[in-house]
């Protein structure tokens, strides 16, 4: 099953977006690079957000980003996932980073495969603060293999 496919099993639709001041996701080459895609989820990890609410604010992030892949490419088929910046909004003790952004990695992975076209290079980074109070911020670049 591609992709595209597993996504609408899921329960994950593709919406049209308007341009905004920004543009979501670019076209380089055969690179389609997004911008940074914060999650509805609102608070700090490790003070009044759970891991697991993290987990679930990623999941968010990801399945954004793959909107805005389909609505600059047409499809979130042919795709390879290149790498992942994964920004959580942290209380100073807080390390478990890398368990939040596993709610977007784990997504790409069930869609792409795991040992397929999935398998990501990822950065899982703690900050002070995220752009309207958001739990977790992720972009992502994806190669065109297929057209």
């Amino acid at each position: 099953m591609n992709p595209q496919d597993k996504a609408a099993e899921l329960g994950i639709e593709f919406t049209k977006h308007e341009p905004g001041y920004l543009n979501l996701c670019i076209r380089s080459g055969n690179l389609l690079i997004t911008s940074g895609h914060t999650s509805d989820a609102k608070g700090v990890l490790g003070k009044d957000v759970t891991v697991e609410e993290g987990y679930a604010a990623a999941k968010d992030c990801a399945q954004k980003i793959l909107n805005s892949v389909h609505n600059a490419h047409g499809t979130i088929n042919g795709l390879r996932v290149i790498k992942l910046l994964g920004c959580v909004y942290s209380a100073p003790d807080f390390t478990d980073q890398h368990l939040v952004i596993n709610g977007a990695s784990d997504l790409l992975h069930e869609l792409y495969g795991k040992d397929g076209d999935g398998y990501h290079a990822r950065s899982a980074l703690g900050f002070a603060a995220l752009p309207t109070g958001a739990a977790v911020e992720v972009e992502a670049i994806f190669e065109i293999i297929g057209e």
